[in-house]
């Protein structure tokens, strides 16, 4: 029996990259007779996607990866205008590199008991369809966020043919099929509102995923059952497959991140009680004014807990503070003193693991809230950019999973206040809960769902029968 060969074309970044290799990852502990080899697209700015890959190929030989020549990047001033326009076009830019590498794979394994099954394209990767096409190869498309965002873009190519214009932020709520409730404009993500090609980069986008054969997602069946059943109810859709949560459990490597400061972090959480500390993070991009960050700072001293703080510096793009003693309020480190710690990029698996997290403050990326869910630590939601706000509005107001800080919080905009911080930290660290329940529950259907018989496990199975079974 011939083996399999499957082709990956991961969205540009090492967060899209990461998602689409543990992806990867999960495909090969199901099926021995499977092999991948990812197309990798370098970004001009970003650093450690080389480190990355070289650690996965030492520990999966089964992955093999394939840099792509550098291509011209569109102009620097459009990422922005629009990041999602700006990685459209850098993506598009590299068809004929995607073309010339798909056809050495082939032509490499023409005499080999290997055949090469179908393709696996980020979702903002949909462009090689076409290629797919060509080749007489199924593309599946993987969302690496959750099923809601995959229906807010399957909602976008219908409203557009009705009304050929941005959203804007004074429209009425949406009736977005497979969301419970109607979606307030507030919370939708930046891109919709974008003049500058990120609303019609999201429509262009959301029009190839009926061309796919089908679509994965990083969510499973018990968290969001239901989008996942409008989604089978409709027959214009592809397949559906959740087979997540999909996790790097290991953690991601960062090129900021030294294994003297996780020492110093990880022995501060051993020496804290259980459940006890507060976890603020938000992500590789998330940044805040210092109006803002002082109203963080006195928003956690007010609320009385311990806490340990990733804070990057500088604060943002247009600030020049680049120390914590610059940023925070006076006297701040002295009166909160042994009670936390505060550093630059924290081990965020690591951390939300350990038994002395008991909250976590997130800019809700869904990487983010899988993580907390998965070691049951419930979210403070602070959303900050892309797809984080709609992130927050479902996990408090469908999902019952977070504690509402600001559902539709924007860089730039109205600043949160201490009182409300410290209010909402309170409520995320009560040991009993109906939300800290609620998270604990959904932990243990998210193990389950990828342990052997549960939902996502029948998915990724019925997923590989699907993917053979194509070409």
């Amino acid at each position: 029996m011939k083996k399999q060969e499957l082709i990956f074309i991961p969205g540009p970044g090492v967060g899209h990259l990461s998602s689409g290799l543990e992806l990867a990852k999960r495909l090969l502990d199901h099926d021995d007779g499977l092999s991948i080899t990812a197309l990798v697209m370098n970004m001009p700015f970003t650093s450690s996607i080389d480190s990355y890959t070289r650690s996965l190929t030492a520990s999966q030989p089964r992955i093999k990866f394939v840099h792509l020549p550098e291509v011209d990047p569109p102009p620097s001033d459009l990422i922005r205008k629009s990041p999602e326009a700006y990685i459209c076009d850098f993506i598009e830019s590299h068809i004929t590199q995607v073309r010339a590498a798909v056809t050495d794979i082939i032509s490499s394994l023409s005499n080999s008991d290997v055949r090469v099954a179908g393709f696996v394209l980020d979702f903002f990767c949909v462009s090689m369809i076409d290629i797919a096409n060509e080749f007489s190869l199924p593309p599946y498309i993987f969302i690496t966020s959750n099923a809601g965002f995959l229906g807010l873009l399957l909602y976008l190519p219908g409203r557009h043919d009705e009304i050929s214009e941005v959203m804007k932020m004074s429209d009425p709520d949406s009736l977005i099929p497979g969301i419970f409730n109607p979606v307030p404009a507030r919370v939708l993500p930046d891109a919709v509102f974008n003049e500058d090609g990120g609303y019609d980069a999201y429509v262009k986008v959301a029009r190839r995923f009926r061309d796919g054969k089908g679509i994965i997602v990083n969510t499973f069946a018990e968290l969001e059952p239901f989008v996942l059943r409008s989604f089978s109810d409709d027959h214009r859709i592809p397949p559906v497959y959740p087979v997540g949560p999909l996790l790097q459990l290991k953690g991601q490597p960062h090129p900021d991140l030294n294994q003297d400061q996780v020492d110093r972090i990880m022995k501060w959480l051993d020496e804290q009680p259980q459940s006890s500390v507060v976890f603020l993070c938000f992500g590789s991009y998330g940044s805040f004014s210092l109006p803002q960050v002082k109203e963080i700072a006195l928003g956690i001293e007010q609320s009385g807990f311990r806490f340990l703080w990733s804070i990057r510096f500088p604060l943002s793009t247009s600030s020049p503070v680049m120390n914590p003693e610059d940023a925070l309020p006076e006297g701040f480190l002295e009166r909160t003193e042994g009670r936390g710690i505060m550093c630059g990029w924290a081990p965020q698996v690591e951390v939300l693991a350990h038994r002395a997290v008991g909250g976590f403050v997130s800019h809700c990326g869904w990487n983010s809230i899988l993580e907390s869910l998965w070691y049951g630590v419930p979210i403070v939601t602070f959303p900050i950019y892309a797809e984080q706000q709609l992130n927050a509005f479902r996990m408090v107001k469908e999902l019952g999973l977070s504690v509402e800080l600001k559902l539709d919080y924007r860089q730039g905009g109205d600043l949160v206040s201490a009182d409300e911080i410290a209010k909402s930290v309170t409520c995320a660290m009560e040991s009993d809960s109906e939300v800290r329940k609620k998270v604990k529950e959904m932990s243990e259907k998210g193990r389950e769902a990828v342990m052997d018989g549960g939902n996502s496990f029948t998915s990724i199975t019925k997923l590989i029968r699907d993917m053979t079974g194509n070409s």
